[in-house]
């Protein structure tokens, strides 16, 4: 399935984006689902795809039903604990969604086109509304953090002592974490791990869209170093709202030269493997899929182009035994850069964006020896520690 994640900076117009690449994919014969929190106005959409064209089905991501679902049956399972403390039961009806509780909805969504009851529709091609930008890649990076925190805190192995819960539970005098507990853990990890699949498929790209201008690019430009920190390729830039060259009035064309300048600097920058494409402005706001018809042909999404064929993450012999583990980072600069290796993981930091890397058998026996950003490329130095290395006769 090809798979399109549609985000930018807010307001720059990534619905709109989102809906006539949908509108494209469908027209050129693929049956499209577009998933958006937001309203599309020229499209129907309800908590179910909703066919709104020849091939093109809608759902709306409902955050506050998901919101009192999850809950309420959290507090039924855990009914046990919670008489056992008092505890007053809260009613679907009183409960509000908290923050966060809108990127938890969308990942359940992906989840559900993945691997649940939508996968089996047969969905061709996949086009997602991202939240803007930097919320966007956190969201990204959600399901492979939140799958590290469930094995930090019920790890696996922990099930073995099941057998003992009984008598733990008397010595302690408080109920000891159920079976179900551990279920809803491991349940948890593979409807997350589905999604983390998805997102790291081969045929899954982002795509940015930006209105030209100078915080746009500067946006675009840190977010192109969090989405290569976590091997994420991008497929376009589609640049929103442009007018057009020639005007006869002089503010009209003092702007489009603005845009025009923008555009040749993002032209650039993002070359040779990023396109940069042209959406117009139409004067008004879409409001018809005659509307999102006339932005599709820039939007149209390509076949199934190579997103993470492998690794980012690549090695080179340093000399000396060293081991140089490197990591492109455009856009990077060496003073945002931090590296704290803990245990078998690295947590890196460039700007704002973090990730925590495992490490490979072979650098786990390594200690890291020293790292350096050169022409846009992390490399982290690794050197053998004789302790853990094999010694020769």
């Amino acid at each position: 399935m090809r798979t399109v994640l549609v985000t930018g900076p807010g307001g720059a117009g990534r619905t709109t984006v989102a809906a006539a690449t949908a509108l494209a994919a469908a027209r050129s014969g693929r049956r499209t689902l577009l998933v958006s929190a937001d309203a599309v106005p020229a499209f129907p959409a309800g908590p179910g795809p909703v066919e709104a064209a020849e091939r093109l089905f809608c759902a709306r991501v409902d955050s506050a039903a998901h919101f009192r679902g999850e809950l309420l049956e959290l507090q039924d399972r855990a009914s046990g604990v919670l008489d056992l403390l008092g505890a007053n039961r809260l009613d679907g009806e009183e409960l509000t969604e908290l923050p966060g509780s809108s990127q938890l909805a969308l990942l359940h969504t992906l989840r559900r086109v993945a691997e649940g009851d939508w996968a089996r529709d047969g969905y061709e091609v996949l086009v997602v509304d991202l939240p803007p930008l930097t919320d966007a890649l956190a969201l990204l990076a959600l399901p492979g953090q939140l799958r590290r925190y469930l094995r930090r805190l019920l790890p696996r192995e922990r099930q073995a002592a099941r057998a003992l819960r009984p008598v733990l539970a008397q010595l302690a005098g408080v109920p000891m974490p159920a079976q179900w507990l551990y279920e809803a853990a491991a349940r948890k990890d593979a409807e997350l791990a589905a999604v983390e699949a998805l997102i790291e498929d081969n045929a899954t790209t982002v795509r940015l869209v930006a209105e030209p201008g100078h915080a746009a690019g500067e946006a675009l430009g840190a977010a192109r170093t969090g989405l290569a920190l976590h091997g994420l390729r991008v497929d376009s830039v589609v640049a929103s709202r442009v007018l057009p060259g020639h005007s006869g009035d002089p503010w009209f064309a003092d702007v489009a030269a603005r845009q025009e300048k923008c555009l040749d600097r993002w032209r650039q920058e993002w070359a040779p493997g990023v396109p940069v494409h042209e959406s117009a402005h139409l004067g008004r706001e879409p409001r018809t899929a005659e509307d999102l018809a006339l932005l599709a042909g820039t939007c149209a999404p390509d076949g199934r182009p190579p997103g993470r064929a492998e690794d980012p993450w690549w090695t080179e012999d340093a000399g000396d035994g060293v081991i140089a583990w490197c990591l492109p980072l455009p856009g990077a600069a060496k003073e945002d850069l931090r590296l704290v290796r803990r245990g078998d993981e690295l947590l890196l930091t460039a700007g704002p964006f973090h990730r925590i890397v495992r490490l490979e058998s072979a650098l786990r026996r390594c200690t890291v020896s020293g790292a350096a950003l050169t022409d846009g490329v992390l490399r982290v130095r690794f050197t053998p520690d004789p302790a853990f290395w094999p010694r020769t006769q």
